[in-house]
Formats: structure tokens, sequence, C-alpha cells
């Protein structure tokens, strides 16, 4: 499915709906968040039941990126996402019609592996259809927007449908989104055959990476109720390690490996997904902690919180799809990311020192302005790196190690950030302080470490981000 195969209109269509996709899977992440506390009432779930709504999800999602990814490359990217849309939209009606937690928990588990299977091949199939240096950076821009404000966008959407007609409708629109994503997909994207499943589909492998992740996530999920040192948390990490070694292992050994680890020799993908993940620890526990502050202490409802988080995406878009590319043009993706993630770390730095009677447009929306306009110019160069020495061959795979790397930064950033702000209000509280004053207290403390990780960013890019990478047409990606 090479871009010079596709008329220009009709490649820009296919990245609208590609795109559509996307959106659907980022959107139903953060619609569900605003429904839980409905879905809890009439469902019957436990308190942690109800984690799992959304822990089943990532779980799966998480954990099949890689395999998905490579399954993109070997038998083509167009089956692999017609198969993940419709997986995904099923399973979204199961979702909307449960009527027993257990129903939709086994619904969310697979509507996390039908969003795996179309998202790790989306970003692929966008750098193998423009491969044209300049619309590749404008397409890359827009899906950046895309994943950017997607979950801002879902908690919009996720108030809406549930104020105005139910929770089981943050799952019923998927239906017909996803119908209509599957039907213009199989119209506008040529087939693709692939080189078969022997050419380096590693069933081992396979499932080393697979059980890893989900254990690897289930246990960052499970930190969030429990400590490292408790069974249900380091035992699944214990054992997460070791299937990850042994999936390192078998990849350096095996003749037809799953992941090639020549991919790693690209400073520019090695530096990309290290800049990646602290990066999207930082974002999204700064979306998750700023959720829960306009809530709790601003007494903001769920469709004011969603309409409060708009000023991010907007500045998300007017940058990235506007600038960015340019931004990086001229002064190089190591440049744009290095200023980028440090205002990225200064707006985080401004929401650190919020009062527990803040007022919104002074003490919080120059803050998403900022960090949603570094963030429109950070994430276009980023994914620009992550794949500029991807082949044909391997775009796939290099789109699903990327999108993986996203889903670990999110569940280390939520667990870890929630963990401290947790622990700092209830030391607060244990010194005598009123509940908005310690509650104020443990969000500083948090904004601090999302400000750190961003920081962290920064200190990958210099170190490993040292020169651009920009290779040849057709080089491979160990060069």
């Amino acid at each position: 499915m090479s871009g010079p195969t596709m008329p220009a209109a009709r490649r820009w269509l296919a990245l609208g709906v590609l795109c559509s996709g996307t959106l659907l899977v980022i959107l139903d992440g953060s619609v569900v968040t605003v429904a839980l506390p409905i879905i809890q009432h009439d469902l019957g779930f436990s308190r942690s039941g109800l984690a799992w709504v959304v822990n089943a999800y990532l779980i799966a999602f998480a954990g099949l990126l890689l395999l998905a990814g490579r399954l993109g490359d070997l038998i083509g990217r167009k089956r692999v996402l017609l198969a993940g849309l419709t997986v995904f939209t099923v399973a979204s009606l199961l979702c909307g019609v449960a009527g027993s937690s257990g129903e939709l928990i086994a619904a969310r588990f697979a509507q996390g592996v039908g969003g795996a299977m179309a998202s790790a091949v989306v970003l692929g199939m966008i750098v193998t259809m423009f491969p044209e240096p300049g619309e590749r950076a404008r397409a890359i821009g827009v899906y950046s927007l895309v994943q950017a404000s997607g979950a801002a966008i879902g908690l919009i959407a996720g108030g809406v449908l549930t104020q105005l007609l139910s929770w089981h409708w943050a799952f019923f629109v998927n239906v017909p989104v996803g119908i209509a994503a599957v039907l213009l997909a199989y119209r506008l994207f040529p087939a693709e055959r692939g080189p078969g499943l022997r050419a380096g589909l590693d069933l081992p492998g396979a499932a080393l990476v697979t059980g890893g992740l989900m254990l690897l996530v289930y246990a960052i999920v499970e930190a969030e109720r429990h400590s490292w040192g408790s069974p249900r948390t380091a035992g699944p990490a214990a054992l997460s390690i070791v299937l990850l070694a042994g999936f390192v292992i078998r990849q350096a050994t095996t003749r037809q490996p799953l992941l090639p680890l020549r991919i790693f020799r690209s400073r520019a993908v090695s530096g990309a997904n290290l800049v990646m993940l602290p990066l999207v620890a930082g974002m999204f526990g700064f979306q998750f902690l700023t959720a829960l502050y306009l809530q709790r202490l601003l007494d903001l409802d769920a469709l004011r919180t969603g309409l409060a988080f708009l000023p991010a995406p907007a500045a998300i878009a007017l940058v990235s799809v506007g600038v960015a590319g340019r931004l990086a043009a001229r002064f190089g993706p190591r440049t744009v990311l290095v200023a980028g993630l440090t205002a990225i770390a200064a707006g985080l730095l401004l929401l650190a020192r919020v009062p527990a009677d803040a007022r919104y447009a002074v003490d919080v929306l120059p803050a998403l302005v900022l960090i949603g306009a570094a963030f429109g110019a950070v994430l276009p160069a980023l994914m620009g790196q992550a794949m500029s020495a991807a082949t044909p061959a391997d775009s796939g795979l290099a789109s699903g190690l990327v999108n993986t790397t996203q889903q670990v930064g999110a569940a280390i950033g939520t667990a870890v950030l929630a963990a401290l702000a947790s622990a700092r209000t209830g030391a607060l509280l244990a010194q005598g302080m009123g509940s908005a004053a310690a509650l104020a207290g443990g969000f500083r403390v948090a904004y601090a470490a999302s400000a750190a990780f961003a920081l962290a960013g920064v200190v990958a890019a210099v170190l490993v981000l040292r020169r651009p990478a920009k290779l040849p047409a057709g080089r491979p990606v160990d060069a």
C-alpha cells in the first residue's frame, strides 16, 4: 500500500478514516471514565471491581499492540485494521447491552483486543501512504492532534452522553462510527498480502511479550491500590520481568524474531521511545489529576469538567497542524523536543502552585494553554522520529512499538501520580489540615512529579537524539 499507488485526494480521505478509527479508540477510555459512578450503581460493582472496567481494556490493549503491529507487517495492515475495527465495534455493542459486571468486564477486554489491532498499524499505514517528507509531516501532525486531544474530547462527550442519555450510550456511540470506518477502510485501502506468517511470526516470542506486557500493566494498575511490596503487585511484576527478559533473549537468538532487535540501533527509534515513556506518563497523569482537581476542588460536574479542558486540545490543534512541521523543519526535531518538553514542565510547575480555592481563569487556564501548545509541537516531532527509520516492511512493528510505549507510560503515570497524591493528602490530613487544603497539597506534589517526568524526557532527548535521523529512502532500519 505505497503512497504513490493512491491519488492525493484518496490518501487524505484515507488518513481521515485512520484518524477517525484512532479517535474512536482513544475516546473510549475517557468517555467511560466519566460514566463510572453511574455504571457502579446500575451494575452493582464493588469499589475494587469497578477499576476493572478500565483495567481490563488497558491490559488487553497494551499487551497486544506489539504483536498486532507485527501481524500487520506479515499478513497486511489492512486486514489487521479491519479485523480490529470489527472486533472493537462488536465489543462496544456488547458493552452497551451488558447486564452484569462480569459481562461488562469481558466485553471491555474484547474492546481492548480490537483497539490494539486497529491502533497498532495506523501510524505504519500513514508513513507508507505519505512517502514525501512534507506531506508525511503534515499527516503525522493530524494524527498527533487526534492522539493528543482525544482524551480531553472524550471527557466532554462522556459528560454529554451520560447526563443527557445514559452510560450505555458511551459504548453505543461507537457502533455506527465503527461500522462506517470499516466500510470506508475496506473501499479505500488496496489489498495487501504481506510476506506471510512464516516470515517472522515467532509464536514463543509472541507469548512471552504478550504475557509479559499484560502482567507488567496489571502490576502497575494494581499498585494504585496495593503497595509494590504486596504479593498482588510484586508477584506479577517479577514474573513480567522474567517473561520480558526471556523475550529479549529469544529475539536475540531466533532466526525469525517477532521484534528484530536491530530496530533499536536507530538512535531515532530508541530515543523517541525513551522520550515517549516519561512524556506520556506525565501528560496522562496530568489529565487524570486535572479532571479530579476540577471536580473535587472547583466543584465542576462531568460536563463542565470536560469543557474546562477545551483550551488544551484547541492549543494542540493550532500548533500541531499549523506550525509544528515548520518548526521541526527549521530548527530540527531535537531542538523542538527539548524546547517543547521544557515548556510542558513549566506548565506543570505552574499547576504545582494551585491553591485549594483556585480560580480557573487565573490558576488553571494559563497552564492548560501552555501545556497544550507545547504538546502540539512535541508529539508530531516525536512521532516523526519514531517512524523515521522504519521501512515499509517493518512500519507496523515500529508503530506497534511506539504505541506500546505510550500505553505503558500512561499506566506508570497514573499509578505513580495517584499514589503520590494519595500519600501526601493522607499525611496532611493526619497533621490536622482541612480536607480541601490536604487535597490541594496532594495535587501539588503530583503535578510536581508530572513536571519531573517531562524533564526526564528532556534529558533523554539531549542524551540520545544528538543528531537528526534522516535516512535515504529505502535504507534499512538498522543503519
